[in-house]
């Protein structure tokens, strides 16, 4: 069998939809042919080494105004490239690779695909269309959490199935440094400080620049607590002139990105995850897994994943956010990273994971 990845762009912004993407692949039945393609940007691709960079630029696969014109001569590259490979299976990256791809398989019948929704995304009209005109088995919908499922079938009127994103905890488990290797390896000082970590791209929903105002009040009631971001985005400037205007220069730290951050969880004491929106938020798990506990936003996404073991606060509401984290003190995070092991049930999603994505690519 021959199965084709296709993903909207490389680099580190799109690290996490990669890792889901690989975690799938990973289940492919065994002998099977498994290619990526990265329709812009460079490099490797969930960790696939037969990765065909497109160099497609962005106006082109946007096909805004003029550009809209090409899309036919592209799509015709794209059958001509998957019936020259023989693929069976093709796995796309959410609703932009769909709107590029799906067409294709109109004149395709035999190919099968299957759509991964990562996030909220605004449907237009031709989207809702081009999506309800294939049934299945030809193509399949999926999301990666309950909620972005209910969401989407609601919009869509067609089902979606819910791939709730997993990690293979005995894999993850195993690879993660202890404290001090960790902490070593980001910079971050060894003694008995209580380092709060975030991560994630630096971008307007991911709420850090909220959290930086609310560390500087938790701050006025704990002042032995340190923060590290980890990440990299747009909002980069933004962020180190915030920290700037709360003298927070020698507590705060912008890391940037981390190619090996899902081994260094355990350098921090707890994981804020201050976010206005997620599909799924797969540094929830990743920090839970190496027993870090987690103080996040009261997103539905969020409490179906840690129930009442979660430590929620209100989006944007920087009072409270301070307060939460200044209250982490008090708590005894082992204790409540314990239970949000347990409500997470990482083994029990994995094996669920598992299942699903074997169906869909075509092990039966």
């Amino acid at each position: 069998m021959n199965i084709v990845n296709i993903m909207w762009a490389g680099g580190a912004p799109y690290v996490s939809v990669h890792k889901v993407h690989q975690q799938i692949l990973s289940h492919a039945a065994p002998g099977a042919a498994v290619s990526s393609w990265l329709l812009q940007g460079q490099g490797s691709c969930c960790n696939d080494q037969r990765t065909l960079e497109w160099q497609l630029s962005q106006r082109l696969l946007k096909g805004r105004h003029i550009w809209k014109l090409l899309h036919p001569w592209m799509r015709s590259r794209f059958r001509k490239a998957l019936k020259q490979t023989n693929t069976q299976v093709v796995l796309l990256d959410g609703l932009g690779v769909s709107r590029l791809v799906l067409p294709v398989l109109q004149h395709l019948p035999d190919l099968q695909a299957t759509v991964v929704f990562h996030g909220t995304t605004r449907l237009h009209r031709g989207d809702i269309a081009l999506l309800r005109s294939f049934q299945a088995p030809q193509v399949t919908l999926v999301a990666v959490s309950q909620t972005l499922a209910a969401k989407l079938q609601q919009d869509l009127g067609v089902p979606v199935q819910v791939l709730r994103s997993a990690l293979e905890p005995e894999g993850f488990r195993r690879a993660l440094l202890g404290r001090e290797a960790a902490r070593q390896l980001l910079g971050l000082p060894m003694h008995e400080e209580l380092v709060m970590g975030a991560v994630g791209r630096l971008v307007d929903s991911k709420g850090f620049d909220h959290l930086l105002d609310a560390f500087a009040l938790a701050r006025q009631r704990q002042p032995n607590i340190r923060l590290m971001i980890v990440g990299e985005g747009n909002q980069r400037a933004l962020l180190e002139s915030r920290i700037k205007a709360l003298d927070l220069g020698a507590v705060v730290t912008l890391y940037g990105h981390c190619s090996e951050m899902s081994r260094l969880y355990r350098a921090f004491d707890w994981l804020l995850v201050p976010s206005g929106s997620e599909g799924l938020g797969l540094v929830l798990q990743e920090a839970v897994l190496a027993d870090v506990p987690v103080l996040c936003t009261g997103l539905p996404v969020f409490r179906e994943q840690l129930g009442d073991a979660g430590q929620y606060v209100a989006a944007g509401d920087v009072v409270a956010w301070g307060q939460a984290i200044a209250d982490c003190m008090t708590l005894d995070g082992k204790e409540v990273a314990k239970a949000q092991y347990q409500a997470l049930a990482p083994e029990q999603a994995w094996q669920r994971f598992s299942q699903l994505s074997r169906t869909l690519l075509g092990k039966f």
